[in-house]
């Protein structure tokens, strides 16, 4: 039994946890009048907001041609465009 006491305080605290939203989330408590909601609702959606007046600029179209293309690598003094110099030691599948 003395090796299970540790328990307690974790079964208090969700005992208490338990009770909390219990009594949180219990029938009539908070309830808005839907005319008053629905008016305010109406009054938000007819406001000018500020991100309906900014223009974004439009992207350009990145044209897929289906093909994964590497970016080409800068050439290295002693060697063909792409290849590892010395000091790479980096290596690929």
């Amino acid at each position: 039994m003395e090796i299970l006491l540790w328990l307690v305080p974790s079964a208090v605290v969700t005992l208490v946890a338990m009770a909390w939203v219990a009594w949180l989330g219990r029938e009539g408590r908070g309830e808005v009048d839907r005319d008053v909601a629905v008016t305010r609702l109406a009054a938000a959606l007819q406001r000018e907001h500020a991100a309906t007046r900014r223009q974004r600029p439009e992207a350009p179209r990145d044209r897929s041609t289906g093909i994964a293309v590497r970016p080409s690598r800068v050439p290295r003094p002693g060697g063909p465009a792409g290849s590892p110099g010395p000091g790479d030691t980096r290596r690929s599948a």
